[in-house]
């Protein structure tokens, strides 16, 4: 009994401490909220007014794992990550009893599936694709979906391993994003578009005037397939890249050619280029030296100043022409950008895609300029509908992050990434495992593949790229299915394509 009174004699001492700590705590909390003069629920609600950022913060997370349904969240909902998990492990993505989607809602692709589909001998893997043909070196592109463009800097060292690695093992391109060409990079041997932003980050010189020297350098490496010019991005048009200070180590610094600790702002567009003239002699200029096929990537406001560049294209002649034009969509994604450019600037890719294809068709340059879709494909549904709408390829960033292990945390601009892709913090990185993920990377974009393959089988057609427009059908606001032909009919085009040759139609 002496022992467990002492116990308890020592227990009741602890919480009267605990207990007089809790309102010492409370008071200071008290004086300060009620001096301090920036916000004013705290200043009139001492201690209390404090929960409600406490909630607004933890809302996000009691939204996404506890009330949101599965088709509900944004900007990715739960099914589509889930998807992507799913795939990446290597594990069958069948389900079971129905389908959760709501095929109702306005915009809703809906595939049409052949009465008669090919039988199993019948079906073909998809065929390369060359891009490029007047380059000293083209490209053979070997597969329909790729990596799109993610900074090192952006991305952790290991997250861009990872990529690299599992590029390689699916047999896909890997986009450096404008952040200059790294070490990690070419680790694993994949094939690498190199993109030049704005501020030439790798292939600058001390003023940051790109560099003959330094795009020789590059192309000289045999892993760098081509180069990607960087006009726009789909979340943030009008605006460069963004890069904290923080993040800018000196191995960040050297390699985009910058000082330690500075913030990477990228100018809001290529400072040389005033007019579509000056655009086509950069693409010249840059395939001249590189001796590589050369594109463009944009984000459309508008399709019609672009009739502008096709029409000087068509006087230049072909060999003027970008190799491919990567259309990204408003609703892409970026690890920092203001909320009104992410929101508000910027054509959704379901509208931009059409349009881009259509000019370049209505100029018969489907041979000659590849079309390239980014902005928020991450499941086969959306790789199959771009497809559908003339992109020759479809590229995703997001997507390869959730195979990754990316949580959809939002937190890529703040370096406390907590899956360890978007943060430099060393102890953060641990808990991303190279060797673990690169398998995942490579799953996830085999299993994209062969569903999109699956169900360019089930509309009837042999490989993905023979899919058109007709084989697909959206959701009006009636609850009525129109084909997509009808409401965006393809330009005959000029030039026979595969399918043309082989079936007679267009």
């Amino acid at each position: 009994m002496g022992l467990a009174g002492t116990a308890l004699e020592y227990l009741a001492l602890l919480f009267v401490l605990l207990i007089a700590l809790a309102v010492t705590v409370a008071v200071i909390f008290f004086i300060v909220d009620r001096t301090q003069t920036e916000d004013a629920i705290r200043r009139n609600y001492p201690v209390i007014g404090r929960f409600r950022g406490l909630f607004t913060e933890l809302g996000e997370f009691f939204r996404q794992y506890f009330f949101a349904m599965d088709r509900e969240e944004m900007p990715f909902n739960r099914a589509q990550r889930n998807w992507v998990y799913s795939s990446s492990k290597g594990a069958g993505n069948t389900v079971a009893f129905g389908s959760t989607r709501n095929i109702q809602v306005p915009g809703t692709p809906i595939f049409v599936n052949a009465v008669f589909p090919p039988l199993d001998d019948q079906y073909a893997a998809t065929a390369p694709m060359t891009i490029g043909p007047f380059a000293r070196e083209p490209f053979r592109a070997p597969s329909i979906f790729n990596i799109s463009g993610m900074s090192y800097g952006a991305l952790s060292e290991p997250a861009v391993r990872a990529l690299s690695r599992g590029a390689k093992k699916a047999g896909i391109w890997m986009n450096t994003g404008e952040g200059g060409l790294s070490p990690f990079h070419l680790e694993g041997g994949c094939d690498v578009v190199f993109q030049i932003g704005t501020a030439k980050f790798g292939v600058r010189d001390e003023d940051g005037i790109l560099s003959d020297d330094k795009l020789r350098a590059v192309a000289a490496r045999p892993q760098v397939k081509m180069f990607e010019i960087k006009l726009s991005q789909g979340a943030k048009p009008g605006k460069g890249g963004i890069l904290p200070g923080s993040k800018v180590s000196k191995e960040i610094a050297e390699i985009r050619g910058i000082r330690v600790g500075q913030d990477a702002i990228s100018p809001n567009r290529h400072t040389e280029v005033d007019t579509f003239a000056d655009l086509l002699d950069l693409i010249h200029h840059i395939r001249e030296v590189t001796g590589k096929p050369v594109g463009i990537k944009t984000c459309l406001g508008s399709a019609d100043p672009w009739v502008e560049f096709f029409e000087l294209i068509q006087e230049r002649g072909p060999r003027s022409a970008p190799d491919f034009i990567t259309i990204d969509g408003g609703e892409g994604g970026t690890g920092a950008a203001p909320m009104p450019l992410i929101d508000l600037v910027g054509m959704p890719l379901r509208e931009a895609l059409i349009r881009m294809v259509d000019i370049r068709d209505r100029f018969d340059l489907h041979e000659r300029i590849r079309i390239v879709a980014s902005g928020k494909m991450v499941t086969p549904g959306d790789v199959a509908w771009a497809i559908c709408c003339g992109a020759d390829f479809v590229t995703s960033a997001r997507g390869f992050m959730f195979s990754l292990g990316c949580i959809q945390a939002m937190k890529c601009n703040r370096n406390t990434c907590p899956t360890g892709i978007t943060t430099h913090n060393r102890d953060l990185q641990k808990g991303l495992v190279v060797e673990r993920k690169e398998d995942k990377v490579a799953n996830y974009a085999r299993s994209i593949i062969n569903e999109v393959e699956t169900i360019a089988h089930s509309v009837g057609v042999a490989e993905p790229r023979m899919m058109r427009r007709r084989h697909v059908r959206v959701v009006m606001d009636d609850g009525r299915s129109v084909q997509l032909n009808e409401i965006n009919p393809s330009i005959k085009r000029k030039t026979p394509d595969k399918e043309r040759m082989l079936r007679g139609d267009g």
